[in-house]
């Protein structure tokens, strides 16, 4: 399960340099261009870690950090890599809520260096699968769409956990029940898994006019869709 890095920088040579560098870490980055654009990115895909500039277009870094750190189960990382060097604002960037605060111009090494110190801190507690801001948080036990914590019941949480591990996979309803019922030792109905599947729509798929996340594929068994 790869860990997600939001990347928030208007420079477009300075955030690709980031991004080839962390892929080729192992791991998955998004990116954003401006502080609202990063507000979005970060509501959508969940990220464990931003590296945050300060000095952006429309929304300064500084108030996108703020801005996040009042979001409600708020477990993200942050590491501020600027260009302002002066101690005020290094103590005000990690006063405002970040984890690390590193100076432009950087070495890709040294950034690594930090978000992998970070990450020894943190990342235990960021284990999560995200899908178009639905995101499941395993060690956790926790579900949120977008800024919204769901009300899962056990069940509900096993299902969505391995629909969200098998995207775009056809399950048939008896390996679905293998899941649920593992040592059962009576016969559970076809319906049952329809029942708990028709209650986690109602609390994933809160749009109406959205696409479907668990569709019916017939005679065969559901599938999560993320495509």
């Amino acid at each position: 399960m790869k860990q997600t890095i939001l990347v928030v920088e208007d420079d477009k040579m300075i955030r690709e340099l980031i991004k080839i560098y962390l892929v080729e870490s192992g791991y998955d980055v998004v990116e954003a261009e401006d502080g609202e654009a990063a507000k979005q990115v970060f509501l959508t895909k969940h990220p464990c870690l931003i590296i945050l500039d300060l000095m952006l277009p429309k929304l300064s870094g500084e108030e996108f950090c703020t801005w996040v750190r009042a979001q409600e189960r708020n477990e993200v990382s942050i590491i501020i890599l600027s260009a302002k060097s002066r101690t005020e604002d290094k103590i005000n960037g990690l006063k405002i809520g970040a984890d690390d605060y590193l100076v432009k111009p950087f070495e890709p090494e040294e950034l690594l260096a930090h978000i992998e110190a970070v990450l020894r801190r943190t990342g235990q507690f960021c284990q999560k699968i995200t899908f178009d801001g639905l995101c499941i948080k395993p060690r956790k036990g926790e579900v949120v769409l977008f800024d919204k914590q769901l009300p899962l019941t056990n069940h509900e949480f096993k299902l969505l956990f391995y629909f969200m591990e098998n995207p775009n996979t056809v399950i048939s309803r008896e390996n679905l029940m293998n899941q649920l019922y593992p040592y059962a030792d009576k016969i559970v109905h076809d319906r049952t898994i329809d029942a708990h599947i028709k209650k986690l729509r109602k609390k994933i798929e809160e749009n109406p006019a959205a696409p479907k996340r668990i569709i019916t594929v017939r005679g065969m068994g559901y599938k999560f869709v993320t495509e």
